[in-house]
């Protein structure tokens, strides 16, 4: 028999799946505080030069003498004294501006950032962003990678090899003290977590029945949302970018008692010819679930996928061009704006600690609102609202910027509070969407590559989001918001021309994807899937069936 039909057996979502479930659900908390970690540990505190002659000087003023000797050593800016140079003076006592080689940060918010520690500013700025761009760098890495690995070596050793390297990575993250060093434990961090989401997400899922596949999926993004308030406690308690690293990190360790919790995927097992292995696993959640399995379980067609295809067939006509170049074109959005306003948090106005927290406010609102809308409303409709809310609210901040004044700048982190809302809402829909456009004979690899045009998004966001410390001005805190929501209007007004998957039979077959249009037959296609259940149990392609994730 099917896979499925064993699944209908075993129950959808009984006792064993559901703690098989929490379990793989549990990482996603800790991963989320080693992907957003750089809004705090990368926060670039207010700084200036350092008075050349003053040895112990600070940020903070001492006196009306320090408030002298600072005027004679730095030059002005628009927003208090030179970050990046200081008055030199020759023999004759005329002055010239050079760049200084010392700075002073204010200390009342962090006792110190990886940026205060290394001095990453001035002609040093931009390795914030590729500091974030390499661990985006290596998720991508990783889910090509790890994923490969997966197939040969199995789920359960791919994701303990990725346990080791995640909890070495991390904790020695706290200990780096050059660019170098940082930027290569964070690629290697990347690489790990999409390693365990992705095989530990699949071991949890391919044993969690069709019809509860939507919301498993999406269950799974409020882990994530857990794990970010998670993070801003943390950091709101612990000011020291070294010891923050290492509170976020050493969690991972007990992460290594997987080896005996979780068991190795079925399908793998079958996919190899162990057959008695998986049988044992699942007749093992049979007891558990106190269900009946019938006696003999495989057959040759349990794992028959049918015909093959390959990837390239997605761009063989028109049609599927168009609609495959937008669904790549709505990963690619949805995960840089994702990311790029969640590191964009600590580049706006009032404070840090408060604006992430109503971010992730905003973030588990959105992914409640999925859950319950979702399967109401439909995909397309959905989608396309969550991009154009994220979208218009982010372009709407240059109305504040241009027409305002600098008592108006809550105006802006609420619509980037907004946006941040629209963004979570359409990563968590996408997942579920594009699953369902592609036909069976290629879900896995066109997901794949979606997955890579994620990975592009999440890359170069950490770039957008700091464009605003390559403009200053007014446009400062505007500039990465317009960008990003210029590109999420563009995206969600692509996705109304994709069809609606909702109630749908979904394609199998290049024929099926050909003539899978918008709103055509979908009475009749929900019909044959309530009339075919009986013979081939209708399977939702959601994030269930995705070896991926957020990371």
């Amino acid at each position: 028999m099917k896979f499925d039909d064993i699944l209908e057996h075993l129950g959808d979502f009984g006792p064993y799946q559901k703690r098989l479930y929490l379990l793989v659900c549990l990482p996603s908390i800790i991963i989320a505080c080693q992907v957003l970690l750089p809004v705090f540990i990368l926060d670039i505190p207010a700084h200036r030069c350092a008075v050349p002659s003053l040895p112990n000087d600070t940020y903070a003023i001492q006196g009306s003498w320090h408030q002298d000797l600072i005027n004679q050593s730095i030059p002005s800016s628009k927003d208090g004294w030179s970050k990046c140079n200081v008055y030199s003076y020759n023999t004759a006592g005329n002055r010239t501006v050079v760049g200084c080689n010392k700075w002073v940060y204010d200390r009342s918010q962090y006792e110190s950032t990886f940026i205060t520690e290394v001095d990453m500013i001035c002609d040093k700025a931009f390795y914030r962003s590729l500091a974030n761009m390499i661990l985006f760098g290596g998720t991508l890495i990783g889910a090509l990678g790890l994923g490969l690995l997966s197939d040969i070596i199995g789920r359960k050793k791919t994701l303990l090899i990725s346990i080791v390297l995640w909890a070495g990575t991390g904790i020695g993250t706290a200990f780096s003290t050059d660019f170098i060093s940082f930027a290569t434990l964070r690629f290697f961090t990347g690489l790990s977590t999409s390693g365990i989401f992705m095989t530990a997400f699949v071991i949890g899922l391919e044993l969690v029945g069709p019809s509860k596949r939507t919301i498993a999926g999406m269950v799974i993004m409020l882990f994530w949302a857990i794990g970010l308030f998670v993070l801003t406690i943390c950091a709101y308690l612990i000011r020291n970018w070294k010891t923050l690293t290492l509170v976020t990190s050493v969690p991972s360790i007990f992460f290594l008692s997987y080896w005996w919790l979780i068991p190795e995927s079925a399908r793998w097992l079958l996919s190899k010819g162990r057959d008695d292995e998986a049988e044992e696993i699942i007749r093992n959640a049979a007891k558990v679930n106190k269900t009946e399995l019938p006696p003999k379980l495989f057959d040759k067609s349990t794992l028959d996928d049918g015909p093959k295809a390959k990837i390239w067939q997605l761009f063989t006509t028109p049609s599927l061009l168009f609609r495959t170049l937008i669904v790549f074109f709505n990963w690619f959005v949805v995960s840089m704006i994702y990311y790029g306003l969640g590191l964009n948090v600590s580049n706006l106005s009032g404070d840090s600690y408060l604006n992430f927290t109503i971010a992730n406010i905003a973030e588990t609102v959105s992914y409640a609102l999925c859950i319950l809308l979702l399967d109401r409303l439909g995909r397309k409709v959905l989608h396309c609202s969550a991009m154009l809310l994220g979208g218009i609210a982010c372009l709407a901040t240059m109305f504040p910027v241009i027409y305002g004044d600098e008592s108006h700048e809550w105006l802006t982190t609420i619509l980037s509070m907004v946006g941040k809302l629209g963004a979570s809402g359409a990563f968590a829909i996408i997942y579920v969407f594009a699953g369902e456009l592609f036909p069976t004979v290629l879900r896995n690899s066109a997901l794949g590559a979606s997955s890579m045009c994620a990975r592009v998004g999440g890359m170069i966001s950490p770039y957008i989001a700091d464009l605003g410390l390559l403009v200053g001005g007014d446009l400062k805190t505007a500039l990465p918001l317009i960008v990003f929501g210029s590109a999420s209007v563009a995206a969600g007004l692509l996705s109304l021309f994709l069809p609606e998957t909702l109630n749908r039979k979904l394609p199998d077959t290049i024929d099926d994807a050909k003539q899978f249009t918008s709103g055509k037959n979908s009475g009749r296609d929900y019909e044959l899937n309530q009339s075919n259940n009986d013979d081939k149990p209708f399977e939702k392609y959601t994030p269930a069936t995705i070896s991926d994730g957020k990371v």
